[in-house]
């Protein structure tokens, strides 16, 4: 067991965060403001430094390095901001990952070397209006006839929707009842029958685009089943790395927030002295500096237990529920610390609060994270619906 970065890994990180102050930055602002996502052109320029393959197979267009390597690179991008990351977060630890994994090798060679390259946005759409944590109760509907599928159903909260070149749509694709019949399909922006409702705006995440889908008679090639009926397993499975990366991009903007404070209280001063030289101020920043540290080793465990695949549902779900409890903690004291620049809008500390906030949501919230740990725990699923 080595805590210690290799000299690979000190470099990556060191280039990805010099790319991220230098080029990244700037952008930050304006996506907040705008609610726009990345430009297509810098997510070009972060395929050119392979932050988009990172822990993807060389056969695929990556780089085959780890699920560790790509988290490192992953937190220092998202310690900008979470919009000007969240390519990266798609490409290395979102669906992609059950398309390299799952999907018929024609479909992984259409797709994966494409993301890789910058050139396709890949979105996972779950949720529904009446199915978000119990997402078995999901109603949308993909009939096989011959050599297409066709696919009808609404999806909520997807994280890219409107704006993504494809999907990767959780649907039902036989009767059988719960999980047993759930499998995905991959659905490209531009079928007939596929259309977005209008963008969300939410709290935080602004630059991250969101929109309803609406699937009207979509039929897609039967190639496009990334998992079969019955696979929903294996789709969880594929979406514990999903909460790894969901864990990293927390604990981003509470390391964020940190290192801003840091810097904050020792410039500024009050009665006659830095904030650093009172002693509230020692015992808050040693709280966070714990609070990052613990979460940050509780991610990297679940990655580097899964180097050889996919991590467990008890270290994923464990590094995500940490995290996004330690982000919400670390950015509030933060904004509190940093007074009115805290809270104003012209500074990016109060952006990291909401977007803190976000992340428990997201990817499912901190309290079903805590029923997945029990349950890993006990081993055995709880029935909630008793």
């Amino acid at each position: 067991m080595d805590f210690s970065f290799t000299e690979e890994q000190q470099a990556l990180k060191e280039t990805a965060r010099a790319f991220a102050q230098k080029e990244l930055a700037p952008l930050a602002s304006s996506l907040e403001a705008n609610n726009e996502p990345l430009p297509h052109d810098m997510v070009k320029r972060m395929a050119e430094m392979g932050f988009l393959g990172i822990n993807i197979p060389e056969e695929l267009g990556g780089l085959n390095l780890s699920n560790l390597d790509a988290l490192i690179v992953l937190e220092e991008l998202a310690k900008v901001s979470s919009a000007v990351a969240f390519p990266c977060f798609e490409a290395n630890v979102g669906p992609v990952q059950a398309i390299r994994h799952f999907a018929p090798e024609a479909l992984k060679q259409r797709f994966v070397p494409a993301v890789c390259r910058g050139e396709m946005i890949v979105a996972v759409s779950m949720s529904e209006p009446g199915a978000g944590t119990a997402l078995t109760d999901l109603t949308t509907r993909g009939v096989v006839d011959g050599d297409k599928v066709t696919i009808n159903g609404t999806k909520r909260w997807c994280s890219g929707g409107g704006r993504s070149d494809a999907y990767l749509v959780y649907t039902r694709l036989s009767d059988a009842p719960g999980a047993k019949g759930i499998g995905a399909v991959l659905v490209e922006k531009g079928m007939e029958g596929l259309t977005f409702g209008e963008p969300e705006l939410l709290m935080g995440f602004r630059g991250v685009p969101s929109a309803d889908i609406y699937l009207d008679n979509v039929k897609v090639p039967i190639g496009n089943i990334v998992v079969p009926a019955g696979g929903f397993a294996k789709l969880m499975e594929a979406f514990d790395l999903e909460r790894c990366g969901n864990a990293t991009m927390a604990l981003a903007q509470a390391s964020g927030a940190l290192e801003d404070v840091l810097a904050y209280v020792q410039e500024r001063q009050q009665f006659g002295k830095p904030l650093a030289d009172f002693q509230a101020v020692q015992m808050k920043l040693a709280e966070m500096q714990m609070e990052v540290e613990a979460a940050r080793l509780l991610i990297w465990r679940a990655a580097v237990n899964a180097d050889k695949g996919l991590p467990s549902i008890l270290d994923s779900s464990t590094a995500k529920c940490f995290a996004n409890q330690i982000a919400r903690n670390v950015t509030g004291n933060a904004v509190q610390m940093m007074g009115g620049y805290g809270y104003s809008t012209a500074y990016p500390m109060e952006r990291r609060m909401r977007d803190a906030w976000g992340w428990g949501i997201a990817g499912g919230s901190i309290d079903i994270q805590k029923v997945n740990i029990a349950s890993a725990m006990v081993g055995r699923r709880f029935d909630q619906r008793r």
